[in-house]
């Protein structure tokens, strides 16, 4: 296993020697996205590169991180990740400090979704949604924590974030599709607890539950998309097609489109910059799911 301590203490000597390279609102700041080739976390990734920050894109597809790296620039670097397994989170780490000395926030966006009927799950296929859904927030936030802590002690004005890409299904149950709702719900919880435990070390803990994301692959793939999915599980009663599935999704929304990375990256810089905001979980849905 990774020696965290010695990537604690590098991250710690290192917190007054980085320099800003580029203007933004997340000027030098080091940013670590999961599952940021593609999707939500890229599209964040690109609009907080914008910002100034220093990314580092992590996710299983190790050549379409680097693609997506390099169509940022030269502040981002890609690395590959298996967020359901222990060692690759904390390589995944150690590898962020290795390249950036440090790390301020930690965006866990990676997920994955198989819907189904009670009947139709198989027990492996729950697993394994929730071992990336959830237990992947908890083994992110277990190997930034030290790093972040390191540098709070060497720098007691440092303030650093750990933010999870929930979803809106954390939000309101979602039928036939529990085991990615139940993940969801749980995150929230964990954003929450860990909250309450890293206050004291400058490091806040939001949740930003997005709407749908149509554009992205999670939902249009033509395979393993959402929407045909949800057409063959039946989710949508009488649709027949999956332009049929899409158009009742988009009625759902009071602003008739789907949520954004634009609007995701918004919510993010949020929640970095308000300084008085932490254990939340924070809807952006077009006014699908309000808060009660």
């Amino acid at each position: 296993m990774i020696d965290m301590d010695k990537w604690a203490r590098m991250a710690a000597q290192h917190i007054h020697l980085r320099r800003d390279q580029a203007p933004g609102r997340l000027a030098g700041k080091v940013v670590l996205i999961t599952g940021a080739a593609q999707g939500f976390g890229k599209g964040i990734a690109q609009e907080l590169y914008q910002e100034g920050a220093h990314i580092l894109i992590a996710d299983l597809n190790l050549p379409l991180a680097e693609q997506a790296a390099g169509e940022l620039g030269e502040r981002a670097q890609a690395v590959q990740v298996d967020v359901s397994k222990e060692d690759s989170v904390a390589r995944m780490v150690a590898a962020c400090v290795e390249r950036f000395q440090g790390l301020d926030l930690l965006i866990s966006n990676a997920g994955v979704l198989r819907a189904g009927s009670l009947e139709e799950m198989e027990l492996a296929d729950f697993e394994f949604v929730t071992s990336v859904n959830y237990t992947a927030f908890f083994l992110c936030a277990k190997y930034a924590a030290p790093i972040m802590k390191a540098q709070f002690n060497e720098d007691p004005g440092w303030t650093g974030d750990l933010i999870q890409i929930n979803s809106k299904s954390g939000l309101a149950g979602s039928n036939r599709n529990f085991a990615y709702a139940g993940g969801k719900f749980g995150g929230i919880g964990l954003v929450q607890s860990f909250a309450m435990e890293l206050a004291p070390y400058g490091i806040k803990v939001n949740a930003i539950c997005p709407g749908n994301y149509y554009d992205g692959p999670l939902w249009s793939d033509p395979e393993k998309g959402l929407f045909v999915q949800y057409l063959r599980a039946g989710k949508v009663p009488g649709a027949r097609t999956m332009e049929e599935v899409r158009q009742f999704y988009l009625g759902k929304s009071l602003i008739k489109r789907g949520c954004l990375p634009r609007d995701v990256a918004r919510a993010v810089l949020y929640a970095v910059e308000q300084e008085y905001e932490t254990g939340q979980a924070i809807p952006v849905t077009g006014g699908q799911v309000m808060l009660k």
